[in-house]
């Protein structure tokens, strides 16, 4: 049965006007127990994730500021979110629990975090909503700790994973897959292992072949044993950040065929929930219920 990784840290306090959704972290758990996809006994606390862990992957500079809370105020605009001790423990919880999903993920086969997926965090410095970089931060450990040979990230959220292409830039034993609208932030991208721009209004005929194509094929030549899946749903056509045109079935649809191959090929994966930004939160929460519901029926 999948493990999955909750907190109440992963909540913050934003302006009522803020356009990040943070309420959407409790309801995906209440939304999941009320819809009887998840039994309560499937969720757990993951913690707070080890200094050591963090200084892996981030710069002690940077770290340093963010848990002393010295970011500069461009620093703090960079990453979008205020500077608070409340964003350090949701920062540490966040990737503590995508760190253990790995650990759950070698044993089950699968297992998920409720949150997660903070692709945009480099190691020297956060942006767009990403303070610490969890699927770097637990790849890292895996790797450290013998628990992985080869790692593939993929990253289907509809920005690139610039924070993480840049992290593992020369580091052969992880490759960075990203996916995504190619005419949207960041302006400036990185370099990922492999990169897959979008046009604008891609919608999910089109977006599920090329996947189709392309992940079976990158399963083959890389011959990963672990993977991580980003599974943003700001690749819905209502989301207000994301520019593709996907419906909620097709978002269903792309968790089939990357948990799917997963799931065929014997690999554990370890997924994070990445961004979304639809008007309406419940579109936001029910594609994601819809990534949980995926693993429950492959490995239920």
């Amino acid at each position: 049965m999948p493990c999955l990784a909750t907190s109440d840290r992963y909540t913050l306090s934003l302006p009522p006007t803020h356009r990040f959704p943070i309420a959407k972290y409790a309801l995906i758990r209440e939304q999941l127990l009320w819809q009887g996809i998840a039994p309560p006994e499937d969720f757990y606390d993951p913690g707070l994730c080890a200094e050591e862990d963090v200084l892996r992957v981030h710069t002690p500079e940077y770290w340093g500021k963010v848990r002393d809370q010295q970011l500069s105020p461009a620093e703090v605009r960079q990453l979008g979110l205020p500077q608070t001790p409340q964003l350090v423990l949701r920062s540490l919880s966040s990737s503590a629990g995508t760190l253990q999903s790995a650990r759950h993920a070698l044993r089950e086969g699968v297992a998920l975090n409720l949150a997660g997926g903070t692709h945009h965090a480099f190691a020297d410095r956060g942006e767009g909503f990403c303070v610490l970089n969890d699927q770097a931060i637990a790849a890292a450990y895996l790797l450290h700790h013998q628990l992985a040979r080869q790692v593939l990230i993929v990253d289907l959220d509809v920005h690139q994973g610039d924070g993480t292409a840049s992290i593992f830039r020369h580091e052969p034993r992880v490759f960075t897959f990203s996916m995504h609208a190619g005419a949207n932030y960041p302006l400036r991208k990185e370099q990922s292992d492999l990169d897959l721009p979008l046009p604008l209004g891609t919608t999910d005929a089109a977006y599920l072949d090329l996947l189709g194509q392309t992940l079976p094929r990158l399963l083959d030549e890389v011959q990963p044993d672990f993977v991580f899946y980003q599974a943003g749903v700001d690749i819905l056509a209502t989301d207000k950040l994301g520019k593709l045109a996907l419906t909620k079935t097709g978002c269903q649809r792309r968790d089939e065929l990357v948990l799917g191959l997963c799931q065929q090929r014997g690999l554990p994966v370890a997924v994070s929930m990445g961004g979304g930004y639809s008007e309406r939160l419940a579109d936001i929460v029910d594609a994601h219920c819809n990534t949980f519901r995926v693993a429950y029926t492959l490995w239920g």
